[in-house]
């Protein structure tokens, strides 16, 4: 992918140029905070995964120890540069971060016989080489407790790379969580897993080459490992705000922040430390109120108050903030300053928000107009790296008006396909679309070309110079990008256009993360693979029995697939007796019905064709549907 200033229009090297003297550069605290207290890097910082795979690269993003170039938004860069700052760094006394070797960060806390893992980070793997990077500087101390923050994967998937099963289960070391966290840690990943992987792979860069024209970072850390995630179930839960708890003399008090930054998420002080953990509600940047990937909208309201009682709980003892992401902040009034400064960030995008929708005004139009006023602009912290102020307004609309903007043709519009043969017939074919858009893209108007031109890849995929128009105006988009998940769906979406789709999500549903779903989660995840066209000319009812569980009854009518706990159906089509652990394999794809009837691992009365017809509806998982073309 070329990278020099011939690549990069006049339009957006003069924007990126102004942006150098409406931001200050010239303070460079972060820097000094992200660089304090290193002792040690991992070199070269390559974690291998398994089969040779490698699950992290650090080297890779060598390149950010040059001046920002041309293709880069010098505010993004700016964020990379800090991100890539990578290594073992003390905190305080008796408190250590692994920064640099996943999207997250790894926190370990020194009790009296070993020491707390606070969020294992994504993979087995790169967590197991950040746990040995402290042991390599601190000694052999055993992990006698495990925490998660909150119910994203990048908090808990490689707790296998830290801990024994069999010493959570034996009661040897507690892991703790806050309420709720294992149904949204696993409904998250596994129902709408498949879309938000694929979804993933454009916010995160995931197949892009890294470098000067590509991907650059991730905003919140440079990008996700790919190792193997894994799950260990909370053994403690963190119900209330006030809780106390104390682990190998370690003592927290806890507050829970629900609905935050994630559905189930608690910030924490160690008031022997002096030091309060933040976990993801007040980091480096403005963080999403509704992910690129998918999930559901985030309550900036929520959000922001829940801050402010951070503050009124623990604003008297913070000697250091640290999050799980980036780096801490140390100094009392520094951190209830960027504790503030965040609160009123949410709060000033709900409330502006709210005010300029009920003057009539709809999500995209509120994304035109909303800007933070300049005493939260100029703060690094509040800049758009991850989120942004334009698709998180866009979001507080959704959150509060769903998707329709009141406008009757907006009600029942026709979808991409039939819609693009419309406009490019009405706009007098594909060669009058692109000599327009032509124009359009020599005035730097990338926006409108990327729109227009969309209209006739939908119509007509096979045109060639429609598709390399996009994926120009793509990559101006990209180059101008302060948000860098934004820099990453533009590359990814020119990558594609030129090359087509070269690879798809990264399946995280693991069998860790089925394990962890309840017995009423296995059906509900069933039922939503189910093929209901397909599936609504049959009626089934099968009887279904965990040997190590309860017994269930599944019935398909009208193409839906539901089920009764803890009862039969004497006039079942099929009864199936199987152990959880097989099913967890089944769903993990690991196995399939057939082997596990081989090898008695099913227990099978009346009719076979029934089960065999019941898991021939499931649909299979695509991880490579098309995003930039129909």
């Amino acid at each position: 992918m070329a990278g020099d200033e011939a690549d990069v229009s006049p339009t957006v090297a003069a924007a990126n140029e102004a942006l150098l003297t409406e931001l200050p550069f010239d303070n460079r605290e972060d820097f000094e905070d992200a660089r304090r207290g290193l002792i040690g890097t991992l070199s070269p910082a390559i974690v291998e995964g398994t089969g040779g795979r490698i699950a992290w690269d650090m080297e890779a993003y060598s390149f950010l120890d040059e001046d920002c170039p041309a293709t880069a938004n010098p505010s993004a860069w700016r964020q990379a540069q800090l991100n890539s700052i990578h290594g073992l760094f003390e905190v305080t006394e008796g408190i250590y971060q692994v920064r640099g070797l996943d999207l997250s960060n790894m926190t370990i806390v020194e009790g009296d016989e070993g020491v707390l893992v606070i969020d294992p980070l994504i993979s087995s793997e790169t967590a197991a080489a950040a746990l040995a990077l402290y042991r390599e500087h601190r000694g052999e101390r055993p992990v006698t407790g495990l925490l998660y923050t909150h119910s994203h994967i990048d908090h808990f998937g490689g707790a296998r790379g830290v801990v024994e099963e069999a010493d959570v289960a034996s009661g040897k070391v507690p892991v703790l969580a806050p309420e709720h966290f294992l149904e949204h840690a696993i409904s998250e990943n596994v129902f709408a897993g498949t879309a938000m992987a694929r979804r993933a792979t454009y916010m995160y860069g995931a197949l892009l080459e890294k470098g000067p024209a590509g991907q650059i970072g991730a905003g919140l850390g440079m990008t996700t490992s790919a190792g193997t995630v894994t799950l260990i179930p909370p053994t403690r839960d963190i119900t209330h705000t006030g809780q106390e708890e104390v682990v190998d003399g370690i003592r927290m008090q806890f507050q829970m922040t629900p609905g935050t930054e994630a559905p189930a998420e608690m910030n924490f002080l160690l008031p022997d430390h002096g030091a309060l953990c933040i976990a993801e509600n007040a980091t480096h940047n403005l963080h999403n109120l509704l992910t690129l990937r998918g999930a559901p909208v985030r309550d900036p309201h929520a959000w922001a108050h829940y801050l402010n009682e951070t503050i009124e709980l623990f604003g008297d003892s913070i000697d250091v903030m640290f999050a799980q992401h980036h780096w801490p902040r140390w100094g009392r009034e520094r951190a209830i300053d960027m504790l503030a400064k965040q609160r009123d960030l949410y709060g000033y995008l709900h409330d502006q928000t709210l005010r300029l929708m009920n003057q009539g005004h709809t999500g995209p139009e509120i994304a035109e107009i909303l800007e933070l006023p300049p005493s939260l602009a100029q703060e690094w912290h509040c800049r758009g790296y991850y989120g942004s102020v334009n698709h998180n307004v866009k979001a507080v609309y959704q959150r509060y008006m769903g998707w329709y903007d009141g406008n009757p043709a907006k009600l029942w519009p026709h979808p991409a396909e039939p819609a693009a043969e419309r406009y490019v017939e009405f706009m007098g074919g594909a060669d009058a679309v692109l000599e327009k858009a032509g124009q359009a893209f020599e005035r730097g108007d990338f926006r409108w070309v990327a729109e227009v031109v969309s209209h006739v890849v939908f119509a007509d995929p096979a045109n060639a110079a429609a598709r390399e128009l996009k994926a120009k105006a793509f990559e101006q988009l990209a180059y101008g990008a302060e948000n860098t998940t934004w820099r990453n769906i533009y590359l990814m979406g020119a990558k594609e256009l030129r090359e087509g789709v070269a690879g798809g999500g990264t399946p995280i549903v693991s069998r860790d993360m089925v394990a962890g779903l309840s017995d009423t989660q296995i059906f509900e995840a069933m039922a939503v693979r189910l093929d209901g066209p397909r599936a609504a000319e049959h009626r089934l009812t099968i009887n279904w029995r965990f040997r190590d569980g309860e017994r269930y009854v599944l019935r398909l009518r009208n193409g839906v697939l539901t089920h009764l706990v803890g009862t039969e159906d004497a006039e079942a089509d099929a009864s199936l007796t199987v152990a959880r652990e097989a099913i967890n394999r089944l769903l993990a794809e690991e196995t399939t019905v057939p082997d596990l009837l081989e090898a008695g691992e099913i227990e099978l009365g009346g009719e076979l064709i029934a089960v065999g017809t019941l898991f021939g509806l499931l649909d299979e998982v695509d991880f490579g549907f098309a995003i930039v073309e129909p």
